[in-house]
């Protein structure tokens, strides 16, 4: 017994040796972060706003009801759950490769084998020797359980189960980071919807405006005060003015069918509020630490957790140069008569059988999924190191945009204020015949323009501060 065993331990010893031969050196890497710096924008407060849900940070009740339609309702987040599923299965089915498959079975079945063949003369010399005639064909009947199992010697089985379980947290986190988009996406186009409905109000003013001058030159041309090309600029401004008015009702319509179809429904009315642009902005956001983003940011978590899985891909596929060790076994009943299934142990059968399997010859595609597996753990290096990058250059962006946009507010505000008393300057002094209608023309042109610069203004604003929060990882509903 000793003997064998020492055969076998020598068999198992050789057979490693051979198979882990030329097994090829990788190029390994792992993630620099030593380039992140330690601050935004020289803010050393590790208050980070990222960590607040989307409840907390959207006020407006209506905006509030289309993300949670949204949240329910949008087909391409969906999908994206139904993908978890599937991740979450895959994860389940390789959790039981390592450990063993039992089958059962029955079977019942008949044979007649020639009696010039070793087995037939077998039966022939049977049937003489016990002086009874065997039935022809043959019966078999089988009653038993089949057992294999790959014993886990390199943690192959082990590590690929691993490798899909953190891919099933790669998709939530995925999907995490699909929540965030979709919330910012809503926000930013509920805001745009709401300029829209400021510009329009605007149009509608600016147009009750044209008409009462037009009606005060058709007055003053009939007084020979002044010519029909002073009417005729008058009418042609109202024109354009009706016109513009159609074009923002287009986009009224485009924009809240695109906020439908994120929410996951047909055409219809979208409730709004033009709070937003009545009230003052929500408290500047914080940004905490870049350190910070590691921690908030799905997409950067993401690819954290399919890095680590890449790296367990690696080991799998190394662990394919090894011998892997199959034990098979089987136990059952099994006679030429069913009644005889119940005699033990005559009908008794069973066995127990092992296999030491290695790879010797002709290895290339175990070589080539090895390297291409430690191409997709460097891949996932740089992928990682990618999203932390863009991670920081969007909220340095956000946090930039967002103080110049209020700098900016403050300056347009401002040349509104200017540019309506002009008008209004402009105004009187047509009518005390001291203006050119031209110049009250040209003064409603530029009042009108700086008053949509001014929403446009507000809507970027408020652009930001979404933005803002979504670069920070913020607006998941954890």
């Amino acid at each position: 017994m000793m003997k064998n065993n020492k055969i076998i331990i020598a068999a198992f010893s050789g057979l490693l040796l051979l198979s882990a031969c030329n097994i090829p050196v990788l190029v390994q890497k792992t993630p620099d972060l030593s380039p992140l710096p330690k601050q935004f924008n020289g803010i050393s407060d590790s208050t980070n706003s990222g960590t607040l849900k989307w409840q907390q940070y959207f006020n407006d009740p209506a905006l509030e009801n289309l993300i949670n339609v949204a949240l329910s309702n949008n087909q391409e987040l969906n999908i994206v759950l139904r993908e978890i599923e599937i991740a979450n299965n895959e994860a389940y089915a390789r959790k039981g490769e390592y450990k063993p498959f039992v089958t059962g079975g029955v079977g019942l079945g008949a044979e007649k084998r020639s009696k010039n063949t070793p087995l037939g003369a077998l039966e022939e010399h049977i049937d003489i020797k016990e002086g009874k005639k065997n039935p022809e064909p043959l019966p078999d009947a089988l009653l038993g359980l089949n057992a294999t199992w790959e014993v886990d010697i390199w943690k192959k089985l082990r590590n690929a189960q691993k490798s899909a379980q953190i891919k099933y947290l790669s998709t939530i986190e995925g999907k995490n980071f699909m929540v965030t988009n979709l919330i910012a996406e809503i926000a930013n186009s509920y805001y745009e919807l709401v300029s829209l409905d400021e510009q329009l109000a605007i149009v509608n003013k600016n147009i009750g405006i044209l008409n009462n001058a037009f009606d005060v030159i058709k007055v003053q041309k009939e007084a020979t005060r002044v010519t029909e090309l002073a009417v005729r600029k008058f009418e042609a401004e109202v024109l354009k003015a009706k016109s513009l008015q159609f074009e923002l009702k287009q986009q009224i319509v485009e924009t809240e069918n695109k906020i439908n179809f994120l929410a996951g429904r047909y055409p219809q009315h979208i409730e709004r509020s033009n709070k937003a642009y009545n009230e003052s902005l929500p408290e500047f956001l914080k940004p905490g630490l870049p350190s910070q983003l590691l921690a908030n940011r799905p997409d950067i978590k993401q690819a954290e957790l399919d890095l680590e899985a890449n790296k367990l891909d690696v080991l799998v596929a190394k662990a394919q140069f090894y011998p892997s060790l199959g034990i098979n076994a089987k136990l059952g009943l099994q006679a030429f008569n069913p009644a005889y299934l119940v005699k033990i142990p005559a009908s008794l059968l069973y066995g127990l059988s092992g296999d030491l399997i290695a790879p010797l010859i002709n290895k290339n595609a175990i070589k080539a999924n090895y390297l291409n597996a430690n191409n997709r753990q460097i891949q996932a290096v740089y992928n990682y190191e990618r999203s932390i990058l863009n991670g920081y250059i969007e909220v340095a962006n956000q946090l930039s945009r967002t103080e110049n946009l209020a700098k900016s507010y403050e300056l347009k505000a401002s040349q509104v204020k200017t540019l309506n008393a002009s008008y209004d300057l402009s105004n009187e002094l047509f009518r005390n015949a001291r203006a050119d209608y031209m110049e009250v023309l040209m003064t409603q042109r530029d009042a009108l323009d700086a008053q949509f610069e001014l929403v446009e203004t507000r809507k970027k604003q408020l652009n930001a501060m979404v933005d803002l929060f979504h670069a920070l990882g913020g607006g998941n509903s954890k």
